[in-house]
């Protein structure tokens, strides 16, 4: 039922098995179908395979909410280019429903955490409304007036996700099976360890209301992005409170006129990637849904339950990484590879192949040119990265991604599919260089913010 979320490990994990099997299973079976076909019957096999895996993605993940929601809501931002021109936009929709068309859980439901947490809502809010704002893996979002007048957004917890999410947790060795085909780059006892610290904070409400307010702290009176403030005096463990921020969504960002998507695509990349370099911490949830247009025209971000801080160290290990693959340098980027410990000495990977990986996962931020990003760029990037039905760089899939760079590598790849669903053009290497190198900016907005600082 919509209003009830699945709690009990052993059915949690029943249901994620019989999502990783079927997700094994259609993958060999398309593998093997696809021998000494044509290249039509393949199209076909790959669509069919494709949409049936989109369908059963939002079926099992989406009504289980929790982490297993979150994990599903990790894939709807890309698009894969196994899915032909004319069936994508069905395959999209049908991952956008993880994200946007979440099934609502009834207000009497949600009213019993609201209650338990801050008594009778006539003593903290002046006018509630019962019908949600926006339905996410953890909670749903409601508008609402405070008794001084003051309209906030209130998050609350959906009725037993927290013991709905620690059970995916204790079911991480499921989520690892449908990790080892897709994603055998991202395995390891270390990497379940990292996510399920990240997953696990993302209950933490209080916590996410420190995190926003020292964020909106850091960003106020910004003249391009704006982050609500979190009312700490109203927030607990299971409510969320922070200021509404008058605004249009990320749908409508995405009719603006070439110049203005432009302009957006260059925040989102400075608020969600630079700001690691800038200032050691970043969000690691790019999504369209957490992304505003104000009223006032800033860009407003949202949603720090996966807030990440890195250490100087391996923030200047990205930083190495970035400057020896921009130019070329293939023998200094293995050395770094393999004394991180990413591959090792005995691989058979040799120093040209590592650039070449590099450089096909990353080239939208390492070509020094214009480039407009669309959805099939984000989702070939991604796929190279981390897709081992490709056959060329097949070697680099046995690197080890150690734990403090996952969240950082799959920002990346989030905010690279946030800005193809933008259609979004820029020189991304030379905003980039602001943070890698220390130049001097080269677009207005980088100049304006030089002028501040």
């Amino acid at each position: 039922m919509a209003e009830r979320v699945p709690r009990n490990r052993v059915t949690r994990g029943r249901k994620l098995g019989m999502l990783a099997a079927g997700q094994a299973a259609r993958g060999a079976t398309a593998k093997l179908s696809m021998i000494g076909r044509s290249e039509h019957a393949r199209a076909v096999l790959a669509q069919r395979s494709s949409l049936d895996a989109a369908e059963q993605l939002v079926d099992v993940l989406g009504n289980m909410k929790g982490a297993a929601m979150k994990l599903g809501q990790m894939l709807s931002v890309i698009d894969l280019d196994l899915v032909p021109e004319s069936h994508r936009q069905r395959f999209r929709a049908k991952l956008a429903a993880l994200c946007d068309q979440a099934s609502i859980v009834p207000f009497a439901s949600m009213r019993t955490v609201l209650e338990a947490e801050c008594g009778s809502l006539s003593t903290t809010f002046r006018d509630f409304d019962e019908e949600p704002i926006a339905a996410a893996s953890i909670g749903q979002v409601y508008r609402a007036v405070l008794r001084d007048g003051r309209e906030v957004a209130v998050k609350v917890q959906y009725p037993g996700v927290e013991r709905a999410v620690r059970a995916d947790l204790r079911n991480l060795a499921l989520f690892a099976k449908l990790w080892k085909s897709m994603w055998p780059a991202l395995s390891g006892g270390a990497l379940v360890d990292e996510i399920a610290r990240n997953l696990e904070s993302e209950l933490d409400y209080r916590r996410e209301a420190q995190t926003q307010h020292l964020v909106a702290a850091q960003y106020r009176d910004h003249p391009f992005i704006v982050v609500p403030d979190s009312v700490l005096e109203h927030c607990s463990d299971r409510i969320l409170v922070t200021e509404y921020l008058p605004s249009k969504p990320f749908a409508h960002m995405q009719t603006l006129p070439d110049a203005d998507r432009d302009h957006i695509g260059e925040l989102i990349y400075r608020f969600y990637i630079g700001s690691l370099f800038y200032r050691g911490e970043f969000c690691g949830d790019p999504h369209p849904g957490n992304i505003l247009l104000a009223a006032d025209g800033r860009v407003g971000f949202i949603d720090f339950g996966l807030y990440n801080r890195m250490a100087p160290a391996h923030i200047e290990f990205e930083r190495q990484v970035a400057r020896a693959a921009a130019e070329h340098r293939a023998e200094d980027l293995y050395a770094l590879f393999v004394e991180r410990g990413i591959l090792s000495d005995e691989t058979d990977v040799d120093p040209a192949q590592c650039l070449e990986y590099v450089w096909a996962a990353s080239e939208w931020n390492l070509a020094d040119e214009e480039l407009t990003i669309t959805p099939d760029l984000a989702t070939g990037a991604l796929l190279t990265a981390l897709d081992p039905r490709l056959a060329e760089h097949s070697a680099m899939r046995r690197q080890l991604l150690p734990p403090e760079h996952v969240f950082s590598r799959r920002a990346d790849f989030l905010t690279f599919g946030v800005l193809g669903q933008l259609v979004a053009t820029g020189n991304w290497h030379r905003i980039a260089r602001e943070w890698i190198y220390g130049d001097e900016p080269v677009t207005r907005i980088g100049h304006v913010l030089a002028r501040r600082t």
